[in-house]
């Protein structure tokens, strides 16, 4: 089912980014990895729900589209939008494209954390966008992202973050 959820304006997107590096601060206060995801209504405003990073298999956004996926049909989150800190993983988009959810939002890309952490035992990325995950699917998943008027406020909450760690 294609994207049938009314694009996001330029306010919107950058104010739920913010609303989801709010999560991932949060997140961090409680010692978790600074990761942050909303799920949105089709209408682009109503946050249905919002993940904190818990561990390193149960990301923000996986966890958020597991729980998704388990409290709405295919075809309302076919209309809905994950909004995340930084674009997804291979397992999150795995899991996003699994739980139907038809458009992701990021506010930063995989290769800018990679660059900020380097090799970090933490936090070892793979090398595999979330584009090409999607594209490897048999339904579309529309991606907006990197979102360059927030991209450096969410690299920011990570800077302290992995030297400390």
């Amino acid at each position: 089912m294609p994207d049938t959820a009314p694009p996001l304006t330029a306010d919107q997107l950058a104010r739920h980014l913010r609303r989801a590096d709010s999560v991932a601060r949060r997140a961090m206060a409680m010692g978790r990895h600074p990761f942050g995801a909303l799920l949105l209504a089709p209408d682009g405003e109503t946050v249905l729900a919002e993940q904190g990073n818990i561990d390193t298999v149960n990301h923000a956004e996986s966890t958020l589209a597991r729980q998704a996926a388990a409290n709405y049909p295919g075809a309302y989150l076919a209309q809905c939008t994950l909004v995340t800190t930084f674009e997804p993983c291979a397992m999150c988009a795995g899991t996003v494209y699994w739980a139907g959810i038809g458009r992701v939002v990021y506010g930063a890309e995989e290769t800018a954390l990679l660059a900020l952490t380097g090799a970090h035992p933490e936090n070892p990325t793979l090398s595999l966008p979330c584009r090409e995950v999607f594209a490897r699917g048999q339904r579309p998943v529309a991606v907006v992202g990197p979102v360059p008027e927030v991209q450096a406020e969410m690299l920011a909450t990570h800077r302290g973050f992995w030297l400390s760690r």
